[in-house]
Formats: structure tokens, sequence, C-alpha cells
């Protein structure tokens, strides 16, 4: 996980980490993977720095 994740980004990573372990998801890839989500989360909720994409994407819902 980033650092500055919130506590609740974080126990959504290891949930997502543990499930996907759980029901042999993405093998050796888990961790990876859910951290791609989590952050993709974070980015659509305004919880990090705006980057290229997420720049790119409001400015055509505008």
């Amino acid at each position: 996980m980033p650092r500055g994740a919130s506590p609740k980004r974080e126990k959504e990573f290891k949930k997502l980490e543990t499930e996907f372990k759980k029901e042999h998801r993405y093998p050796g890839r888990e961790e990876e993977v859910a951290s791609r989500i989590v952050n993709k989360q974070r980015a659509e909720h305004g919880e990090t720095k705006q980057s290229a994409n997420a720049g790119s994407k409001q400015s055509a819902k505008k």
C-alpha cells in the first residue's frame, strides 16, 4: 500500500488480498492487483494527487 493511504483503504487492500489468495485468483500477483484496485478507488474519490489519466477523464466529463 502506498504511503498516505487511509486506514479504510488499508483494510480494503488486506481484504482484497486475502480474498484473492483464498479464491486462488491472480496467483503470485494478489498484492499487485489489490494495490491497483485500491489505488484506482483512491484516485476516483480524489484521495491522490491528480495523475495524467485522472486529468484526461475529468476534462472529458466537462
